[in-house]
């Protein structure tokens, strides 16, 4: 199978929406967001340039963008890469996340009304059925989701701006690091997180969510510090 190929089954291509750079731009983010296009992942230019019916200098503008956004990396004379995350950028991420959804769900506190919390709910349904289902990629786009949703209510688009980006770069860690099948957020958190708010406890939704965001962040430390297994082990010996 080739490059593209591979490339335009991991792609959501949204047809004749939009303009085409913002139709690149949101199939690649939605691609990572979904785990359907994993860290190393080549873009290769003209793969996007067929599959998008757009020419070259237009798919290295998205290129650009995505770069700018740390969703994809640049490298000379090798092309465009969905971003690898290190360790130290882990801990930086995680680190930044914590504080900043703490700061947007006291903002959202303030504002939820019945009919957000009746849509937050519906949505939460949506995740628990595709984690029944064994979705993954539609489990891990639901649970970003939901984190982004919560972010909206709280009426600032500068810092829900700031946690697309932090989202985005979390899901190519959790692809990255986290070991199959125990990816992504605890479904029961996110059910803690909306009861909080339902009844007006900020201190509590922030509490949770800090505990949220700790044990993704312990659950892909354990993975990052698990000794490499050895050829024999690897081979079953």
């Amino acid at each position: 199978m080739t490059d593209g190929q591979r490339l335009g089954g991991a792609l959501a291509v949204v047809t004749n929406s939009g303009l085409v750079e913002d139709r690149i731009y949101k199939a690649v983010f939605e691609g990572v967001m979904g785990h359907r296009l994993a860290p190393g992942t080549r873009l290769p230019e003209s793969s996007l340039c067929e599959l998008f019916k757009a020419s070259r200098s237009t798919v290295r503008q998205v290129l650009q963008r995505l770069a700018h956004d740390h969703i994809v990396q640049l490298r000379p004379n090798r092309g465009a890469v969905i971003a690898v995350p290190t360790p130290e950028d882990t801990r930086q991420i995680f680190e930044a996340r914590r504080e900043l959804e703490a700061s947007l769900l006291r903002l959202a506190a303030q504002r939820v009304t019945k009919g957000d919390i009746a849509v937050l709910r519906a949505k939460l349904a949506k995740e628990h059925q595709a984690m029944h289902r064994f979705d993954q990629p539609a489990w891990a786009r639901l649970t970003s989701g939901f984190h982004l949703h919560l972010a909206e209510l709280s009426g600032n688009a500068l810092l829900r701006r700031y946690l697309v980006e932090i989202v985005s770069r979390c899901s190519l860690i959790i692809a990255l690091y986290e070991t199959p099948g125990n990816a992504g957020c605890e479904h029961e958190e996110h059910e803690q997180i909306v009861d909080c708010l339902a009844r007006g406890d900020a201190d509590g939704a922030v509490a949770i969510m800090t505990a949220h965001l700790n044990g993704l962040e312990q659950r892909i430390e354990l993975h990052l510090h698990r000794p490499e297994p050895s050829l024999k082990e690897l081979l079953g010996l």
